[in-house]
């Protein structure tokens, strides 16, 4: 009896240390706090360092980031019915009174400023009714617009806060490189202060449809809406652009506003309110290979004066049509997207030198630049002009047309397919010179396409409308 007791108190005591097996844990900690291991030991110390670098830069420039919000009033437009005299007999009068609607809409700035001056987007502020500007420390001011300037899409507004204001430090955009390490920080989608890391994919660019002068910095930190008026950082924490636009079909390409040009244009806006640029009265077009080759230049480069208005800096300078303006102020010009920009930096009333390429050899004048304020009343003194080829069928001018002083041939008919017909060469333009030779009537022009066609390319100034162009086109 006593054996079998024992047996059976071991077998308990067997059953119950079983059941008091160690309670499984809930989850593994690194042992950098805890007292399993980190899955990777070594981590290369450059992605630490540059993990710290991006960590060092937000928290730096963090608290001079704002988040926007507006309240605008817009216009609604009404159904075409609506606009019936009827309307109001059957579904009730209005009175004929506007009806508007409120719209919320939300954006990004930076603090420039201890005065509490603040670079956003014009058109985060564009029509705005009020504004409200809440700071990294979740103040709340009211902003006021002191300036905007639509055609860069740059506007400073201000709040009176009661605080010491942080301040973002503004970089040299004109430095930047492809490939450089680009910080994005904004509120999209009214996400705050989000932050998005990438590389500058490009600079330079324009032709983009966005604002009339260009020059954006691509990147691929991901820019949404709500980024608008934030900054683009480089790795030492500087500002380098101005967070503004989307390619909406696209992922990965945003663009912002270089910094230098917000440079120019905000103490201009925070003075008067509006941005003043140079100008000097002159009509232009790119230089393609043909127009290149018929003008005897040796590379396709500069801005070719297809226009220029009558009392203008250009023409009080002696620029011609037919010049091909390739330098300003020291500067090469390659495009006329870079004269543009160049043109509209220049300081009023200071003369500038100006080179251009006229029959064949390199010419400097000195023009003084004149605010574009004044361009509103300039008259053209010639009028938009076009290149006609092989294919064109010319006649003389109407004789009325001659005793007002146009001189040239009229074209009555272009070729379908024909090499004019490809340049865009129209129906009633009025060929006004052959590589730069004026053409009194018919015998003029065929003498000189003769010329031409044994040059193999030809440079013709169309006079359509109130408007003229140079076309050019290879004929071999």
């Amino acid at each position: 009896m006593k054996i079998r007791i024992i047996i059976f108190l071991l077998m308990l005591a067997t059953l119950l240390s079983a059941c008091k097996k160690k309670e499984e844990a809930y989850f593994f900690e690194s042992n950098r706090k805890g007292t399993a291991e980190a899955p990777v030991k070594e981590v290369p110390k450059d992605i630490l360092a540059t993990q710290q670098a991006f960590a060092n830069v937000v928290k730096a420039v963090n608290p001079a980031v704002v988040n926007i919000s507006t309240v605008s009033k817009k216009k609604l437009v009404q159904p075409f019915f609506e606009m019936s005299p009827l309307f109001d007999d059957f579904f009730g009068g209005r009175g004929g009174t506007p009806q508007y609607r409120r719209e919320n809409s939300l954006g990004s700035g930076f603090i420039i400023n201890r005065d509490g001056y603040i670079i956003t987007n014009d058109h985060v502020v564009r029509d705005a009714e009020s504004i409200q500007v809440k700071l990294s420390n979740e103040n709340v001011y009211s902003g006021k617009v002191v300036g905007s300037d639509p055609k860069t899409d740059i506007a400073v507004i201000k709040i009176n806060a009661k605080e010491q204001l942080p301040v973002a430090v503004l970089g040299d955009s004109d430095k930047l490189q492809v490939g450089q390490w680009a910080i994005a920080i904004g509120n999209p989608f009214g996400l705050d202060r989000t932050v998005t890391v990438g590389v500058v994919s490009a600079t330079g660019r324009s032709n983009m449809g966005i604002e009339t002068y260009e020059n954006f910095i691509q990147t691929d930190a991901s820019i949404n809406p709500g980024n608008s008026g934030g900054p683009l950082l480089n790795v030492y924490g500087e500002v380098i652009g101005i967070n503004t636009a989307i390619v909406a079909a696209g992922q990965g390409i945003g663009f912002a506003i270089p910094i230098n040009m917000a440079k120019r244009a905000v103490p201009q806006l925070i003075k008067k309110g509006n941005v003043s640029r140079g100008w000097l009265g002159v009509s232009i077009q790119p230089v393609t290979e043909e127009i290149a080759q018929s003008f005897g230049l040796k590379r396709a480069q500069g801005a070719l004066v297809s226009d220029i208005m009558a009392g203008s800096p250009a023409a009080k300078a002696g620029l011609r049509q037919g010049d091909i303006i390739t330098g300003i102020a020291g500067k090469e010009i390659k495009s006329v997207q870079q004269l543009q920009l160049l043109v509209a930096d220049m300081p009023v009333g200071s003369p500038v030198e100006i080179e251009v390429f006229r029959e064949g050899r390199a010419k400097k004048l000195s023009i003084i630049p004149a605010s574009a304020d004044s361009a509103a009343g300039a008259k053209p003194k010639s009028v938009e002009t076009e290149t006609a080829w092989v294919g064109l069928s010319v006649e003389e001018l109407p004789r009325d047309i001659r005793l007002k002083g146009l001189q040239g041939v009229v074209v009555t008919s272009v070729e379908p397919g024909s090499l004019a017909a490809d340049s865009g060469i129209q129906q009633g333009d009025v060929v006004v010179s052959v590589n730069q030779r004026k053409i009194a009537g018919v015998n003029d022009y065929a003498k000189a396409m003769k010329d031409a066609e044994k040059k193999g390319s030809v440079a013709l100034l169309v006079r359509r409308g109130d408007a003229s162009i140079y076309f050019a086109i290879r004929i071999k």
